[in-house]
């Protein structure tokens, strides 16, 4: 019997199957970021909508030049943080890409480990089936024989 099987790369199946999942940690945290920054710049824009609405006076009202030129100040300063978030955004666009990467190589590795184990498997299998049917064929001669050796000599069975 060829015994039972034992895949030898099952040690470094293990390691890629880890490193696969430490890949996809870190996918979820790049996206998380993304996601973080995407709200971020998100209520920035709305923040200088409203700012601009802010800014609108009705029809007939003076406009009060104070107040207009702190607003002013503030869509700037707004301006200059959507410039900002927009830079993060593509910094963490750019991690999401690279981390999707790093998890798409980890599990390629993953996978072309467990198919070679499933390869091996199949052919200790199917070596297992070859050697079960020699013992087979070689019990059914020798039964044959034995069989054959009592017709010729019946007192070898009494």
């Amino acid at each position: 019997m060829a015994g039972r099987f034992r895949f030898r790369l099952e040690a470094v199946l293990k390691l890629r199957r880890s490193l696969e999942e430490v890949a996809q940690r870190n996918l979820a945290r790049a996206f998380a970021a993304l996601e973080e920054v995407r709200a971020e710049l998100a209520r920035l824009r709305q923040a200088q909508l409203d700012t601009v609405e802010l800014r609108r006076t009705a029809t007939g009202q003076p406009i009060d030049l104070l107040q207009w030129r702190s607003v002013e100040r503030f869509l700037l300063v707004l301006e200059h943080r959507v410039a900002e978030a927009e830079v993060r955004r593509r910094e963490a666009e750019g991690k999401v890409a690279a981390a999707r990467q790093a998890l798409l190589l980890a599990h390629r590795n993953h996978l072309m480990l467990v198919r070679l184990k499933e390869r091996r498997q199949e052919q200790h299998d199917l070596e297992s089936l070859r050697e079960e049917a020699r013992d087979m064929d070689e019990m059914a001669v020798l039964r044959h024989r034995f069989a054959e050796a009592a017709q010729t000599r019946p007192e070898v069975m009494s």
